[in-house]
């Protein structure tokens, strides 16, 4: 998830990251949490119009931005893929003509929430079709203050008015640590400005189902990772806390539990029996480890077993950890190998360490499957990422794909199908490429489009999993466009192919993000506007309309409430869609959102 600006990089290879530059990956979305003041070039930036196509799919050459042909990640071939292993594949496809800076580069990926950032790489015709980027080397960019209110659950027994209600964004003054601000159960600290969120809200209009505010951060602001949603508890992290909330009306499920010290990780994923691990820091020095290990059960609060993760060798730091779930096993990556635990018992299964020429693990990618990347002989001339299936129980490697030198592999869109988005800093391209089960290529994206994902800042450390707006099935990835004003598009991806097999335009001017399929159809969120609230569309993925469907429409009266959110987490569930923050900017001036909930 995104860390906040101006604190040390975290040498883990995911928790929290600071936000340095936007980490390139058309995912590179936008660092959840929004830079202040006018954003600052991220790959790719800033990003024009993209030049007219090129006669012929991607098997004909083509000058690069710089007049010279592009190599893809996975072996340089000469020409239009001429011979060798990808021949029929476009890797190494020559790239078209585009002054610098004129198709997003290969900073693709989107910061969330940062007006203004250059959205996540833009698609080209042909994978790394050498789209443009513009790279600097730091970035400084600063959380905007989000006019919104923190508060800390106090475990309130409801009998009172159980109506959502928020407080003036201009209420005065920092709210005490734990204060109970606005737990949303009508046991709120009794300060004055109380509003009833569907007070006047218009017919057709969603219904606020609750609404909570953050427990107070420090003035270096903290994280807010996570977002559990299971059949009665929502469970949100925030600083130290781990708070839950019925899913119909908002009131505290169980009293929140406070860590001793800062969250620093979680799992993204929660286990079949609805658990999940959360990791927090040593201590609060700047020598303090992000090592601590406490299992949770979501709908309950009861905490399980407890482990520590140990150091691992010379300037393998876990000063940040990424966590992440496949099955039963619990993968921790370090920054530079990987524990695996059962997460039933918290009893160590194995260790990933060096293995071949210098090859460090670097980031995990869990769920369905558990995706390693390793970044092999650093520094020398066979430089060069590795990707591996790994068997879960055992840490066995199933196969292992080498990517070109020069090549980063940045996000992994999906693990099953494994869809990685990959950059290259010397050419200034990016690369959408689809495995097969063996982990040969089966497909590159070849649509030549500017695309929007929106992920964490992930750039001295690897966030494969941690980006919004980007959703694969068994065959077919959509991706939303980039738009700097009005609306944008969904593209559906074939990953037989790599080409486009239809498109779709948001039904507002706003953007339209995907979420999640579910029964055949794609889900997605369209963003409020300032006059009004977002909304939750269906889209049929199947036959020969595509037309978006409103399964919510938010209220116009909570649309700058919606608005505020600028470094989210985005859930549908059981017909009710869920928007959280990931970021706390620990200003004092105003109280933060944490989350909120709309149903019908």
């Amino acid at each position: 998830m995104a860390q906040p600006p101006g604190q040390p990089p975290q040498d883990g290879f995911g928790a929290p990251q600071d936000p340095p530059v936007p980490g390139g990956g058309f995912g590179a979305p936008p660092p959840q949490g929004p830079p202040a003041g006018p954003p600052q070039p991220g790959y790719g930036y800033p990003q024009q119009t993209p030049p007219p196509q090129q006669p012929g799919p991607y098997g004909q050459p083509q000058a690069g931005p710089y007049g010279q042909s592009q190599p893809g990640p996975y072996g340089q071939q000469p020409g239009p893929y001429a011979s060798g292993p990808y021949a029929s594949g476009p890797y190494g496809q020559p790239q078209q003509p585009g002054p610098y800076g004129q198709q997003p580069g290969y900073g693709h990926p989107q910061f969330p929430g940062a007006p203004g950032t250059p959205p996540p790489g833009s698609g080209s015709r042909g994978p790394f079709k050498g789209k443009s980027a513009v790279l600097i080397g730091a970035a400084t960019a600063v959380l905007i203050a989000l006019g919104t209110t923190v508060w800390a659950v106090s475990g309130g027994d409801g009998e009172k008015d159980d109506k959502p209600v928020a407080r003036q964004s201009d209420d005065p003054g920092p709210q005490p640590s734990g204060a109970p601000v606005n737990p949303g159960d009508g046991s709120g600290d009794g300060d004055s400005g109380p509003e009833d969120l569907n007070e006047g809200r218009k017919p057709g209009e969603s219904k606020v189902l609750w609404y909570k505010e953050a427990p107070d951060a420090p003035r270096s602001g903290a994280d807010a990772p996570g977002m559990w949603i299971t059949d009665r508890t929502a469970v949100k992290a925030a600083y130290k806390e781990l708070s839950a909330y019925n899913v119909a009306d908002g009131k505290p499920t169980w009293e929140p539990l406070v860590f001793p010290q800062k969250i620093c990780a979680v799992t993204p994923e929660k286990t079949s029996d609805d658990k999940v691990v959360v990791a927090y820091m040593s201590g609060s020095s700047d020598r303090a480890k992000c090592n601590q290990l406490q299992l949770v059960d979501l709908d309950t609060g009861e905490k399980g077993w407890t482990r520590k993760v140990e150091d691992g060798a010379l300037f393998d730091s876990v000063m940040s950890l990424e966590m992440t779930l496949s099955g039963n096993t619990l993968m921790v990556g370090r920054s530079q190998s990987g524990t695996a635990f059962d997460v039933t018992s918290g009893d160590k299964m194995y260790d990933k360490r060096k293995y071949g020429e210098a090859c460090f693990p670097a980031a995990f990618a869990g769920g369905e499957r558990l995706i390693q990347v390793a970044s092999c002989g650093a520094g020398g001339t066979n430089e060069h990422d590795e990707v591996q299936e790994l068997d879960p129980k055992t840490g066995k490697v199933r196969w292992t794909h080498k990517v070109e030198k020069g090549w980063r592999v940045e996000r992994a869109y999906s693990v099953d199908p494994v869809v990685l988005y990959s950059t290259n800093k010397e050419k200034k391209a990016w690369n959408i490429s689809t495995l097969g089960r063996g982990g040969s290529i089966r497909s590159q994206v070849s649509v030549d489009e500017d695309f929007g994902a929106q992920c964490g800042w992930a750039i001295l450390a690897r966030d494969l999993q941690g980006c919004e707006g980007v959703v694969a099935d068994g065959d077919t990835l959509y991706l939303p466009t980039k738009a700097t004003t009005g609306a944008n598009e969904v593209v559906a991806v074939s990953l037989a192919t790599g080409k486009e097999k239809w498109r779709v335009k948001s039904p507002v001017a706003k953007s339209m993000l995907p979420v999640k399929t579910e029964g055949g159809k794609l889900i997605a969120y369209v963003e409020p506007s300032y006059d009004g609230g977002g909304r939750v569309v269906s889209i049929a993925t199947t036959g020969s309309s595509h037309e978006p469907v409103t399964l919510l429409q938010n209220p116009q009266g909570t649309a700058a409430i919606e608005r505020g959110f600028f470094s989210k987490d985005l859930d549908w569930v059981d017909g009710r869609f869920y928007l959280s923050t990931t970021r706390l900017t620990g200003n004092d001036e105003a109280k933060e959102k944490l989350m909120l909930a709309y149903g019908k």
